[in-house]
């Protein structure tokens, strides 16, 4: 039977902090989206990583050829049918990147208070007072005492890792800058961040597009993952979708990353499929006083519209490290805590040299963070939001939440053809896990017939609390009888081996029945 909640307005035992936590088949409500690289590639360790509670491998192609991808993926396909879980593929695009490359592959250490040339003259080669960009317009768009930073990857905040610079001189296309801290540039990439300033570059670059049209199309990737500064760069990304087949159903994330996004944000939530919150940048965005409150206030309006948020650069010293600092720990559950539906690690599974470990960490703070958050809040406040009258999938929804914590079932199960109905349970922070299972349906399109179903199950995998099965297309979502016993049983019995459900539990199960919306209660024999 289901346990009852701790909140962090009560009492909390000191001696139940040391009670060890129990191991469960799903490590955490919270999803993990893990970017595959270098050191997480390998069939073996992305079994562990999908072992350890990734749900989603993200593919970072702002480095590494298409065929590197690729092989990456076809390990991960191995992985998946060797463990058993399933995991969703997110595309992640370069978009407007500005870009040093250091062809020489030598560490590059630049010197505090000395100068340093930024030329968009990509012939030059990379050194300590010239650095060659990916972009021409850079003498346009800065002026003196702008501030530029360059760093491996993205920012750690790192002063050794990545450099502060203060431009000093515009002349022609070159940009001269001050150096404010010495640090050693080592890799092959570098990324450019120019804080505050608009950079006139295509949100998808033709290389964007290339890559989506062809590994994307022949992968029937879940997620496009898309650098945002409007609306329109979600309209257009979904425009250039929709002309490519199946990927017309990929769900679009906007990638917030700077202030262009941050005061378009309302709109872009109205139409991106989910938000990631790109800290890094953001980081160098705002003044350090104003980062939580950018989190917490869009984290909010995306839990009470009920889209998945992820929130990203959790634990950058993980990458180098076996634990997180406190802070880093802190940070996790509190993201946790605000409404994240998905923590998304970058570096630290990339090129750290403990993925696996980090995935696990992160998935046991996640867990103990949910233990303590106030269901009961969050659920009358996503109440008051929505207003009255309630539509009728909302209203079922909810009902089915309520229902669930006053009986203290053990799981939801969901019947869904879209997942959308899944996704507005979820949307109410149950306590307990939800079980969506997303019924194929047949479509044709004149020339062949074909069942969808399987986007819009691993889709859900980067919800909070949401964990899909497919079911036998031969079974109706919807049952005439009132009753579809045996795709329910086949559920049961999912549930069953993963050990959320026991004998004389009580399970919440939501489905349609003819033209109405059931929601009934069942209390499990031995």
């Amino acid at each position: 039977m289901h346990s009852s909640p701790l909140l962090l307005e009560e009492p909390i035992r000191m001696a139940s902090i040391l009670e060890p936590s129990k191991p469960t088949f799903f490590p955490a409500m919270t999803k993990i989206v893990g970017t595959l690289g270098p050191k997480s590639r390998s069939v073996d360790i992305i079994s562990h990583c999908l072992d350890a509670g990734m749900s989603v491998a993200r593919f970072d192609f702002s480095w590494g050829d298409p065929e590197y991808h690729q092989e990456t993926l076809e390990n991960l396909r191995v992985a998946i049918k060797s463990t058993k879980k399933l995991c969703a593929v997110m595309l992640d695009t370069v978009g407007p990147e500005l870009q040093i490359e250091n062809k020489t592959d030598h560490p590059i250490t630049l010197e505090a208070d000395t100068l340093v040339v930024l030329t968009p003259d990509q012939n030059k080669e990379a050194s300590s007072n010239l650095l060659p960009l990916n972009f021409t317009g850079l003498s346009k768009a800065v002026k003196k005492g702008d501030t530029i930073f360059i760093g491996k990857y993205l920012f750690t905040g790192s002063e050794t890792a990545s450099v502060w610079l203060e431009v000093s001189e515009v002349e022609g296309e070159d940009v001269t800058c001050l150096v404010k801290n010495t640090a050693t540039l080592s890799g092959s990439l570098f990324t450019v961040h120019v804080s505050q300033i608009h950079i006139d570059l295509p949100t998808l670059a033709d290389k964007d597009k290339e890559v989506i049209s062809t590994w994307g199309v022949q992968n029937n990737i879940d997620f496009l993952s898309l650098y945002t500064r409007h609306v329109e760069d979600i309209r257009h990304a979904r425009e250039f979708l929709s002309k490519l087949g199946d990927l017309k159903q990929t769900h679009i994330y906007a990638k917030i990353e700077n202030i262009e996004g941050m005061k378009h944000f309302d709109e872009i939530l109205r139409e991106a499929d989910g938000i990631i919150l790109a800290r890094g940048n953001l980081g160098i965005e705002l003044p350090p006083e104003k980062v939580f409150l950018f989190q917490k206030a869009a984290i909010y309006k995306c839990n009470m519209v009920g889209k998945p948020v992820v929130v990203t650069r959790v634990v950058d010293s993980m990458t180098d490290n076996l634990r997180p600092t406190r802070a880093e720990a802190t940070d996790v559950a509190n993201a946790v805590l605000d409404g994240s539906d998905a923590i998304l690690l970058g570096a630290e599974t990339l090129r750290g040299q403990y993925p696996v470990e980090t995935i696990s960490i992160v998935g046991k703070i996640c867990a103990e963070a949910e233990k303590v958050h106030n269901q009961d809040l969050y659920f009358k406040k996503a109440v008051k939001y929505v207003g009255e009258p309630m539509s009728h999938l909302e209203s079922i929804a909810s009902s089915a939440v309520r229902a669930a914590i006053k009986v203290k079932a053990s799981v939801i199960i969901c019947f869904t053809s879209s997942g959308r109905a899944a996704r507005l349970i979820a949307k109410y922070r149950p306590t307990m896990p939800v079980i969506s299972v997303v019924i194929p349906q047949l479509k044709t399109n004149q020339l062949r017939w074909t069942f969808t179903g399987a986007f819009e199950a691993r889709q859900s995998l980067i919800v909070r609390g949401l964990f899909p099965m497919l079911a036998d297309p031969r079974h109706p979502a919807e049952s005439r009888s009132g009753t579809n016993e045996s795709i329910l049983k086949v559920a049961l019995d999912h549930g069953k081996a993963f050990g959320i459900i026991k004998p004389h539990d009580r399970v919440v199960v939501c489905q349609k029945v003819a033209d109405s919306s059931v929601v009934k209660i069942l209390e499990l024999e031995d």
